[in-house]
């Protein structure tokens, strides 16, 4: 089978496809023949940096859509040929990809291939940002930064159908401010002046959460945007910046507090909330809350490209490689 690795840490580049064994699943595993597979900024920091890289070659990928070809021993409710989506560590990158049970999904009634390819990693992760983790209330207000990607836009969507009261977003450029208005957003900044821009638009109150993929001066400027009583969820760092502390010092006098959130951590410590997780948020797709745009697709051999254009930061909504026809 085709799948595509890399041996060394370097641009996208480096990628290349290669042919490899098929794999077999393991007990409480299947193997699913991916036709989409989606591209995620983890990607990228793997391939550039070594994120959650534990030995070369490496096959990135941490979602596709397909149908199951094969079942382990011990898997119970699903069936081979079965259309589904899963959620992966790595390996997705590939005509095979083996995937641990409690992580894959039934493609939702209505939804094609292509558009459940969007959904294992993004719309999980926005649910739990809006209501799990960020416990965003109706009528508070949200700081979205990187609004116009895959996981902003669905939060601007969430945050709308939570009963937000305001919804704000940060993005890099004019164009990636004009898609984020689309998807929930009352008004998009840019990243050089969010604090300010927040101040202005909040009458110097601050907003109730801020939700950070970006970590470094990002976050701790967020602080500063935050309302008495406001919440800062971090769940990146794709500044690659040196990891940070808060205290007392920084919290107390306003009442703020800080989280953190990464579905990957969360499968790996407790796949059983993951799928919980997974499952609820599944349903604001299906019931038409929540719209996902895949704004650009790519064929597996073109992964190299799909890794440029996300790593120019020029991209918006969702990006996928197309596995099979």
């Amino acid at each position: 089978m085709r799948a595509v690795e890399f041996e060394e840490y370097g641009a996208p580049e480096v990628l290349r496809v290669v042919e490899t064994e098929v794999p077999e699943p393991g007990p409480g595993e299947v193997t699913v023949d991916a036709v989409y597979a989606g591209v995620n900024f983890a990607d990228l920091k793997a391939r550039a940096e070594g994120y959650r890289v534990e030995s070369l070659p490496f096959v990135p990928g941490l979602e596709v859509s397909g149908r199951i070809r094969a079942i382990g021993t011990g898997v119970e409710g699903l069936r081979p040929g079965q259309e589904v989506v899963a959620l992966i560590g790595d390996g997705g990158y590939a005509e095979v990809v083996r995937a641990g049970a409690a992580t894959v999904f039934p493609v939702p009634e209505g939804l094609d291939l292509r558009t459940a390819a969007a959904l294992p990693t993004v719309v999980p992760t926005a649910y739990a940002l809006v209501n799990e983790v960020g416990r965003l209330r109706a009528g508070e207000s949200v700081l979205v930064h990187a609004a116009a990607g895959g996981i902003g836009t669905a939060v601007g969507q969430l945050a709308r159908a939570a009963g937000a009261g305001a919804v704000y977003g940060v993005v890099s450029s004019p164009a990636k401010a004009a898609h984020a208005l689309k998807y929930g957003y009352d008004e998009v900044f840019t990243a050089g002046a969010f604090t300010e821009d927040v101040r202005r638009a909040t009458g110097g109150r601050g907003v109730d959460l801020v939700l950070d993929p970006e970590g470094g001066d990002t976050l701790r400027r967020g602080l500063d945007a935050l309302a008495v009583y406001g919440r800062l969820v971090s769940y990146g760092n794709a500044s690659g910046a040196e990891p940070w502390q808060v205290g007392q010092a920084e919290l107390r006098a306003h009442g703020r507090s800080v989280a953190g959130f990464s579905i990957l951590a969360l499968a790996a410590a407790d796949p059983g909330a993951v799928r919980s997780l997974v499952e609820r948020a599944l349903r604001t797709v299906t019931d038409g809350t929540l719209t996902l745009p895949v704004t650009a697709e790519f064929p597996l051999s073109e992964a190299a490209a799909a890794h440029a254009l996300m790593g120019g930061r020029t991209s918006t909504g969702k990006l996928l490689l197309r596995i099979a026809d």
